[in-house]
C-alpha cells in the first residue's frame, strides 16, 4: 500500500522502501506470493470440530467430549437440570433446555459461556432447531403441552404452539417443513406445519411416545415415522401421508445370540439331539 522507493513517492523512513525499485522485481514478487498464500489460508473455512455434549441432568453441568481423544475438553457450568441440546448450523451457538429455571440457555460454542437465558412458557424437555437455524423449538412438558418458538436472531420467544399433550421429544422432519412432537402422557404424536406454525394433525398410539426416526420419499418429503413406545419392546410405523399407524414391529424378547446361560444350554442340547438323531449309527 505504501510506495516502495523515492522515485515512486516513498520516503526514507519506510523500512525497506529502497530495496525494490518496482513491484516487478523477482524477489518482491516472491514475497508477495508468500503473503497472498497466508491471506488465503487464513480466510479458508475451518474444518468443523466434532464434539459430544453430555447433559448431566442430576447436576448443573454439561460435559463436552472430543471423540478423537475421548477426553472432556470443556465443561459448561451453571445450567441446573440440563436436558436437550441442539446447535446452530455453524456450531457457534449451543441451545440447552434448562428444566430447573424453565429457560432456554444460549451458550457460546467456543468459550462455553452462557450468553442468554430465554424464559419459556413452562417446564421444558427436549428441543429441536429448524433446518435454516432461525428458530429453536422447545418441547414444553408442563400443562397441556406446547412447542415454544424461539427466534435465534433476537433470542426471544415469539410463539407457543399448542399440541396434543405434554411434550417429551420434538423433531424437525427431513424436508424441514414440519415439527413432530411426542407425548408420553397423552400417548400422541403431533405434527405442526412450520410455515403456518399451526398443528395440522395428530395420532394417538395407545401408549407413551418415546424417541422417533424418519425416512424419506424420493422427492425428499417425509414417508414414515418410526416411534418407539413405552411398555412395548418395539416401535410403531406411521405413514405420514395416511396419518395412520400402518405397522407395529415387535423386537425379539430374547435374542438367541445374547441369551441367558439357560437359553444357551437349551440351544446346545437341541443341537446335540439333532446330531445324534442324524448320525448313521443312530
Amino acid at each position: 500500500m505504501h510506495p516502495l522507493g523515492p522515485e515512486s513517492g516513498g520516503e526514507a523512513f519506510h523500512s525497506g522502501g529502497r530495496q525494490f525499485a518496482t513491484q516487478n522485481d523477482p524477489d518482491w514478487l516472491t514475497m508477495a506470493a508468500w503473503v497472498e498464500s497466508l491471506k488465503n489460508s487464513a480466510s479458508a473455512p475451518r474444518a468443523p470440530k466434532v464434539r459430544i455434549y453430555i447433559t448431566n441432568s442430576a447436576g448443573n453441568t454439561v460435559d463436552v467430549v472430543d471423540p478423537a481423544t475421548n477426553r472432556v475438553v470443556q465443561t459448561i457450568q451453571g445450567i441446573e437440570l440440563p436436558h436437550g441440546v441442539v446447535f446452530s448450523p455453524d456450531g457457534s451457538r449451543v441451545y440447552i433446555s434448562n428444566e430447573s429455571e424453565s429457560v432456554l440457555d444460549i451458550v457460546d460454542g467456543d468459550s462455553g459461556r452462557i450468553l442468554e437465558k430465554v424464559p419459556l412458557s413452562g417446564h421444558p424437555n427436549n428441543l429441536a432447531i429448524t433446518k435454516d437455524g432461525r428458530r429453536i423449538l422447545v418441547g414444553i412438558r408442563e400443562g397441556t403441552g406446547a412447542l415454544d418458538v424461539i427466534d435465534a436472531a433476537t433470542a426471544k420467544r415469539t410463539k407457543s404452539i399448542p399440541v396434543s399433550g405434554p411434550v417429551h421429544n420434538v423433531y424437525v422432519t427431513p424436508d424441514g417443513k414440519y415439527a413432530v412432537s411426542g407425548s408420553i402422557d397423552a400417548k400422541t404424536i403431533t405434527i405442526v406445519d412450520l410455515q403456518s406454525e399451526q398443528k395440522v394433525w395428530d395420532l394417538n398410539l395407545g401408549t407413551g411416545v418415546r424417541p422417533m426416526a424418519f425416512d424419506e420419499n424420493p422427492d425428499g418429503s417425509t414417508n414414515r415415522i418410526f416411534a418407539q413406545l413405552s411398555g412395548f419392546n418395539g416401535f410403531a410405523v406411521v405413514s405420514f401421508e395416511k396419518h395412520a399407524e400402518v405397522q407395529r414391529i415387535k423386537l425379539p424378547d430374547q435374542p438367541a445370540a445374547m441369551g441367558s446361560r439357560k437359553a444357551e444350554w437349551a440351544h446346545r442340547r437341541t443341537a446335540l439331539e439333532f446330531r445324534r438323531t442324524a448320525s448313521p449309527s443312530g
